[in-house]
């Protein structure tokens, strides 16, 4: 039987799928989901299906309130993160959760990655930023969906725009990216990937590399997102 939420869930399928072609998953570990705000619904990968045997029709359908709407299988263990955030967060339309290496040394290091050069301010103009490690109050909670305040939280602190700014390391933990739908939040989980690989060699040759220039990372930005953008690879 044909399903109301056919396309969507070919969207979170192709989506996850991606995520693992591009080596950001380790075995069954990583997730992406996709919301259709029109019917307050999204998309999201069932918990411990390997990526190889995964189905469109194996995708499970939730409400924000994590309610199954549609799936015989169990959702992700980071579902509750997932809607939690698109409750909050009407702007986004997709987000991936990821172990990738670079990604998760740096949350392990409980430190943000700075701009050090151009591929960085491509995408944007701030270090990425890593939230501190859940509070213990909060670990005993609704871990999962704690975590999905921890991010907000992390920031409403800092005073940064989750339009602006995609991608959140969560202190100890791993990485969060969104976007305007789930290949969006692919992509900037692999941006992240990338930008903190070249970090940390960045940092393995010179310990004392500056950030860079606020003039560049101006010019970078702007140039592929600002008004008069002109800029495309």
């Amino acid at each position: 039987m044909s399903s109301k939420y056919q396309a969507l869930k070919q969207e979170c399928f192709e989506a996850n799928i991606a995520l693992n072609d591009l080596g950001l998953v380790i075995y069954t570990f990583g997730n992406v989901s996709a919301v259709d705000r029109n019917n307050g619904v999204f998309a999201i990968k069932p918990s411990g299906v390997p990526y190889e045997k995964l189905k469109p029709e194996d995708i499970v359908i939730l409400d924000y309130d994590n309610t199954i709407i549609e799936g015989e299988m169990r959702p992700s263990s980071d579902t509750k993160t997932h809607a939690y955030l698109y409750k909050n967060w009407e702007h986004i339309g997709g987000i991936a959760h990821t172990h990738a290496t670079y990604s998760v040394a740096w949350a392990q290091a409980q430190m943000d990655i700075p701009v050090f050069g151009t591929t960085h301010a491509d995408h944007l103009t701030a270090d990425i930023p890593c939230a501190e490690p859940m509070r213990d109050d909060l670990i005993a909670g609704n871990y999962e969906h704690n975590t999905g305040i921890q991010i907000i939280d992390c920031f409403n602190e800092r005073g940064l725009s989750s339009e602006e700014v995609e991608m959140v390391l969560l202190g100890n933990h791993g990485p969060f990216a969104w976007g305007k739908d789930a290949a969006k939040a692919v992509y900037n989980s692999k941006v992240l990937e990338t930008v903190a690989q070249m970090a940390y060699l960045t940092l393995q040759i010179n310990p004392k590399a500056p950030r860079l220039k606020d003039a560049l990372i101006k010019k970078h930005y702007e140039r592929k997102h600002g008004k008069n953008a002109y800029y495309g690879q």
